[in-house]
């Protein structure tokens, strides 16, 4: 894990504007995000997924509950989204791509990331 003093814990709704500027300090237009699907909270701002995750099972996180996701903040919600992390492959939870293979459960995420964003 690198250390990461960008991280930032995401418990209330987050503008547009903010996002914006989160991107521009790593990737630009886009911001690597985990979902935290049980406790509707969200970690951005990290370089890697991983780190996001790491964030979060330290602040009460279970990793089951963790998801990792990409916004581009020059798209509309739900396209924004991008289901694409190295931390979503668990075959024990029956996910074996990078992305989130059941589809409820991507529902969930969109609506967390739609409570929490305001695009």
């Amino acid at each position: 894990m690198t250390e990461n003093l960008s991280i930032r814990y995401v418990n209330s709704p987050i503008s547009a504007e903010f996002l914006k500027q989160v991107a521009a300090e790593r990737f630009g237009d886009m911001v690597k995000v985990v979902v935290d699907v049980e406790r509707k909270v969200m970690a951005i701002g990290g370089e890697l997924h991983a780190d996001e995750e790491q964030y979060l099972l330290e602040n009460g996180s279970t990793q089951t509950n963790l998801w990792g996701i990409n916004i581009y903040i020059d798209q509309p919600l739900p396209a924004a989204i991008e289901f694409d992390s190295m931390i979503n492959v668990r075959p024990s939870q029956a996910n074996r791509s990078r992305g989130v293979d059941n589809e409820e459960l991507r529902k969930k995420i969109i609506e967390i990331v739609q409570l929490l964003l305001t695009l």
